[in-house]
Order: C-alpha cells, then sequence, then structure tokens
C-alpha cells in the first residue's frame, strides 16, 4: 500500500506542476491535453488506492 500511496503522490505532484505552468502559460485547464491526461491517471490511482483499502461505494 505505501508505494500506492507514493506513487500517488508522484503522480499529483506531476499534475499541480502541469496544472501551474498551463495557469502561468495562460492556457485554459480544460484544453491543456497532457493535464488531462495526467489527471486521468491520478484518479485511476485514487481508485485503485480505495479499491485496495477496500472502500465501496456509498449506495444512495
Amino acid at each position: 500500500m505505501k508505494e500506492w500511496t507514493e506513487l500517488f503522490e508522484v503522480e499529483k505532484q506531476k499534475l499541480n506542476q502541469l496544472g501551474n505552468k498551463s495557469l502561468a502559460d495562460g492556457i485554459p485547464l480544460h484544453e491543456n491535453d497532457a493535464l488531462q491526461d495526467q489527471s486521468r491517471r491520478v484518479d485511476e490511482l485514487i481508485i485503485q488506492l480505495h479499491k485496495r483499502a477496500g472502500f465501496k461505494r456509498r449506495s444512495r
């Protein structure tokens, strides 16, 4: 689990760097393909972390 959280932190930092650069360059976040790809990677890691931790989706 520790390896997953470390990987998540690394990927989250990459996402933050891409976001900051995009904002500094005046590029809207939704138009930055590299940022969107990285965001999907971070989202997937979050899903994997939740599955490994045994979180269940709440029913409504």
